[in-house]
């Protein structure tokens, strides 16, 4: 498969420590788990490593601590095909999260700690510039500071580069970020958030992406979960159901898989529906596996899975 125009993802990288268990503790209490994972997390890498495997030429731009979770992320990085342009902090660490997983639904709760990641700066931005330019897709989420986001979104738009803002986690946003996005990609719950329109449907989803529009946004994409995604434009609104590979074993990073997918794509030149239906399938594919980067699927497995409608 082409590798397409490169694909430049501003992000985090964090350690993702898993514990499943039947339920979470309640606050006093221990409770003895079923299981532990280590495995490499963040959804800018993560999204970086879904585009990686796909045989997108992709590069990741993020500040690590000088630690074993740095050595663990490069190593990451360098089997998914990930190039990586990083900023070396050694006065702070590695970021890492806690991620429980219920037993009995696959679903998660996750607390995120990004350690040097939190340091990425407007400047930092701007003496990565020209790898930004050189981009054809640029994606960014909000794991680091807002300002560097920014910054690299005006960057990215100044120079023709099509971009992506993955909106999670939900915050607060400046209105003139909206402008910048040629993709915004929430689920319900930034949806929500970000419109005050409770997302329970399709229907919910298209009067926020329709709010989102008016914003600034080119297009809004709603990822529904189990219901696939909303692409909607001011020309159109196209509901893509989830495309299934088999049962869910974890729901945990396939927002990730779904960006990293939606990003290959149009660095291929797929036009936006048809990238949507990839990216949809790039998530049916990892939700059938544990983990969030282990989980990421190849190209091949994707055709494949297209293949059988």
């Amino acid at each position: 498969m082409a590798a397409g125009k490169p694909v430049v993802i501003l992000g985090v990288f964090v350690a993702d420590t898993a514990y499943r268990a039947d339920r979470q503790p309640r606050m006093g209490e221990t409770i003895l788990g079923n299981s532990f994972k280590l495995g490499p997390g963040g959804k800018g890498s993560n999204q970086a490593v879904a585009a990686g495997k796909l045989g997108a030429d992709i590069t990741f731009l993020t500040r690590l601590g000088v630690d074993a979770f740095a050595d663990m992320a490069k190593h990451t990085w360098q089997e998914a095909g990930v190039k990586a342009a990083v900023i070396d902090t050694p006065d702070s660490y590695t970021g890492a999260a806690y991620i429980f997983v219920e037993e009995t639904t696959g679903n998660n709760a996750i607390i995120v700690s990004p350690g040097a990641a939190m340091l990425i700066s407007p400047a930092d931005i701007e003496a990565n510039a020209g790898l930004i330019r050189s981009a054809g897709v640029f994606v960014t989420q909000l794991e680091q500071p807002i300002e560097a986001a920014l910054s690299a979104l005006e960057i990215a738009r100044g120079a023709g580069v099509t971009t992506i803002l993955n909106p999670a986690p939900a915050a607060s946003l400046p209105d003139r970020i909206y402008t910048l996005c040629d993709y915004f990609t929430p689920n319900e719950t930034e949806a929500e958030e970000l419109t005050g329109i409770k997302v329970a449907s399709v229907d919910d989803a298209r009067r926020a992406a329709e709010s989102l529009l008016k914003k600034g946004v080119g297009s809004v994409i709603i990822t529904l979960g189990e219901k696939g995604a909303l692409l909607h434009t001011a020309s159109g609104s196209d509901h893509v159901g989830a495309i299934n590979a088999g049962p869910v074993v974890e729901t945990t990073g396939a927002g990730d898989a779904f960006n990293g997918g939606l990003a290959a794509a149009l660095a291929r030149g797929v036009e936006p529906l048809q990238a949507v239906r990839f990216a949809c399938a790039v998530a049916g594919i990892s939700v059938t596996r544990p983990g969030t980067a282990p989980s990421m699927p190849t190209a091949q497995e994707v055709e494949a899975l297209l293949a059988r409608g």
